[in-house]
Order: C-alpha cells, then sequence, then structure tokens
C-alpha cells in the first residue's frame, strides 16, 4: 500500500522556521517525482516546490522562492521542506504528493497524496 505520510507543522511565529517531511511507504520516492502543495481556507490548493530527479531539479513557487528549500533522502525514503523567514500568509494545510508522470504533479493531479500538516504562521 502507498503512503505519504507528512510530519512537523505547527504554530511559529512570523520570521520563524519549520522544517516538514513526508514519509514515503509502498514505492521508492527516488522513482517518483514528489512535491509540496498548500491549501489555506478558502484558497484553492497551490504548487510550493517540486523536486526532480533526487534533487537534480527543484523548482519554487514565487511566493517562497529564497524562503523554502525542498530536499530528499533516498535512503529514509523521505522529502523535506525546510521553511525559513515564515510569513502569516504561509499559513495553510501543506502537503505531499507524488507521481510516476512530471506533468501530472505539475498541474497538481498527483496519483498519491498524504493527509497533510497544518502550518500556522502567528504572533
Amino acid at each position: 500500500e502507498v503512503q505519504l505520510v507528512e510530519s512537523g507543522g505547527g504554530l511559529v511565529q512570523p520570521g520563524g522556521s519549520l522544517k516538514l517531511s513526508c514519509a514515503a511507504s509502498g514505492f521508492t520516492s527516488s522513482n517518483y517525482y514528489m512535491g509540496w502543495f498548500r491549501q489555506a481556507p478558502g484558497k484553492e490548493r497551490e504548487r510550493v516546490a517540486l523536486i526532480i530527479n533526487s534533487g537534480g531539479s527543484t523548482y519554487y513557487d514565487d511566493s517562497v522562492k529564497g524562503r523554502f528549500t525542498i530536499s530528499q533522502d533516498n535512503a529514509k525514503n523521505t522529502v523535506y521542506l525546510q521553511m525559513n523567514s515564515l510569513k502569516p500568509e504561509d499559513t495553510a494545510m501543506y502537503y505531499c504528493a507524488a507521481d510516476a508522470g512530471l506533468s501530472q504533479l505539475v498541474l497538481g493531479r498527483a496519483r498519491y497524496w498524504g493527509q497533510g500538516t497544518q502550518v500556522t504562521v502567528s504572533s
């Protein structure tokens, strides 16, 4: 059974940092395209960061570029999202996603999704 399990969310003050983890099971994450998406209340889900070829290439939405870093540990079958300089507008449920096809992941139509981890940035 394929599973993606996110962890690491929480409440943090503006300017703070969090590191999200996405543990994959039932498949080898290095053989899939992996990414992080987020959805704030009342808003559509948006793409945050993608990792391709186990880190050979990465993509970031303009809103997080320079602040967030996506990485992958193949030995642990885990993908991470290091989030620095957090802003209130980063508040959302963050989801990990995986697909064997890059276009499906890019379009937010990934085959596999985690249950999400809540990130709240507030003073």
